[in-house]
């Protein structure tokens, strides 16, 4: 999102514009997702409920033949053996995944700065402030609009998404 690589490496950046909302964009797998969105309209074919709408996952969610790390050091080098059933039902929903999101080191926190990967999410309204709560790489990409995301998928974790966003937003 922000044309930063995720990084192990404490940031040296200062919060200047970017977001930095992903761990990892999955460019190929969206061009090719849309591609068929495209290929099954031509043909006359169902597309179903979701066809072409741009979506993201916390990095928490498995898929296939992507790294999937929860945040944290230990599983940086983990690629996904399969596709998590959440993210398969919305793919199957002709939902686009743009990538999967930073967080709170295994969910756990409440302003996604314990993640691994530096630098962490920023508030895109105010970059001086973080998206709050553990799934703030979730919150950042769709704050962010810009045709980034449209929506994020999450799950309910201590602070996920039950942090009153006012107190974090202002």
């Amino acid at each position: 999102m922000d044309g930063e690589p995720p990084s192990l490496q404490p940031s040296t950046l200062k919060p200047d514009g970017n977001v930095h909302a992903f761990i990892t964009l999955t460019a190929e797998r969206a061009r090719q997702q849309a591609r068929e969105i495209d290929r099954r309209l031509d043909a006359g074919e169902e597309v179903g409920p979701l066809a072409g709408i741009p979506f993201t996952v916390k990095d928490i969610f498995c898929v296939q033949g992507t790294p999937s790390t929860a945040a944290s050091r230990m599983l940086a080098n983990f690629v996904a053996p399969y596709t998590a059933t959440p993210v398969e039902r919305m793919e199957a929903a002709g939902g686009i995944m743009l990538g999967k999101v930073n967080l709170d080191e295994y969910t756990y926190g409440s302003s996604s700065e314990s993640s691994a990967f530096q630098p962490s999410p920023r508030n895109p309204w105010d970059t001086s402030r973080v998206p709050g709560g553990s799934s703030g790489g979730s919150t950042a990409a769709v704050a962010a609009g810009k045709a980034l995301c449209r929506w994020a998928r999450t799950r309910q974790a201590p602070s996920a998404s039950r942090l009153p966003s006012a107190a974090w937003w202002g």
